[in-house]
């Protein structure tokens, strides 16, 4: 690092004080290094699926950090990564631009895995960004010694000139107000950009998508996530039941061995998956739900640009 300072503190803010300050982080980093988990625990609210799958994000997602003196809006991306297919290109992609268009940005590493070739790749590209300051988050340091994440603090330090080094932990809660104090030194004094209260932007269709892809992740064997798109195709109230909310959900795979592994033995995997997912749906919408959950074929559709389009990633 550029100088010694100590570590989980945040340094002098490069900016004047300012009544109220609001702006963007981007939480950046490998797959499966706790982005979405952190995420989710500074917003205080479950706005990003989690899962011990990597590559589990797929869109850039905003968080929102209500505070007395400043809004914090979080973009959790997808892992970079090497991609193998077309939607890993776009979704690498995807992690990239959002990493130009935000004030700050967040390295996360976990302290309970050593630094490898991956990490010492994105620490050297993160720096060639330009002015846009990197705080370095070592995550995860419930699952470290003491020792362990001091020694994982010190390589953290020798990767790069950090704006600031910052050890959390998401799960237990240790050190979130140091992260978001740091953050929000580096945001630009202005006003709200959402309404109080509002804790992401994400539309409560593409939420509960997500909520049913969640609750899929973790029922499959690893190979499988990365084959699984969901798609809300209908969300509305029941007519003449103010209680109740109808859901009418696609789950796609690409393969008909893939969808027998969903389905599971006469359709037991899917009625968990679906009985998951619809707990976690009336906790959104506040309200009794109906699940309509289906599971379809689309083949080869990671790499078919049509396709993709069809399921909401873009170009």
């Amino acid at each position: 690092m550029g100088e010694n300072r100590d570590v989980g503190t945040p340094s002098s803010s490069p900016r004047p004080a300012a009544a109220f300050r609001s702006g963007f982080a981007c939480f950046a980093g490998r797959p499966n290094v706790g982005k979405s988990t952190l995420m989710n625990a500074l917003v205080g609210a479950k706005v990003a699926i989690t899962s011990s799958r990597p590559q589990t994000t797929r869109r850039a997602i905003r968080g929102i950090v209500h505070r007395p003196d400043a809004q914090l809006v979080i973009i959790d991306t997808p892992g970079l990564h090497r991609p193998r297919t077309l939607l890993g290109e776009r979704l690498d992609s995807l992690a990239r631009s959002t990493l130009t268009e935000v004030d700050v940005i967040g390295f996360c590493l976990p302290a309970s895995e050593r630094i490898g070739p991956g990490d010492k790749y994105l620490a050297a590209e993160l720096a060639s960004i330009g002015k846009t300051p990197v705080v370095a988050i070592v995550t995860k340091t419930d699952q470290a010694s003491r020792e362990q994440v001091a020694a994982q603090l010190a390589v953290v330090g020798d990767l790069g000139d950090w704006a600031d080094i910052v050890p959390v932990s998401a799960t237990a809660g240790f050190q979130l107000d140091v992260l978001s104090d740091v953050l929000v030194s580096y945001l630009p004094p202005g006003r709200p950009l959402y309404p109080d209260g509002e804790l992401t932007d994400e539309p409560e269709q593409q939420l509960a998508a997500e909520l049913i892809r969640e609750a899929i992740l973790e029922g499959v064997r690893d190979e499988l996530p990365h084959s699984i798109a969901v798609v809300v195709e209908e969300m509305a109230p029941r007519a003449g039941r103010g209680d109740l909310f109808d859901v009418h959900a696609i789950m796609y795979v690409e393969r008909p061995s893939q969808k027998a592994i969903v389905l599971g033995p006469r359709g037991d995997r899917l009625k968990e998956v679906g009985t998951t997912a619809r707990r976690h749906i009336e906790a959104l919408l506040g309200t009794r739900v109906y699940l309509d959950l289906r599971v379809k074929v689309a083949r080869d559709w990671q790499r078919d640009p049509r396709q993709l389009r069809r399921l909401g990633f873009y170009d």
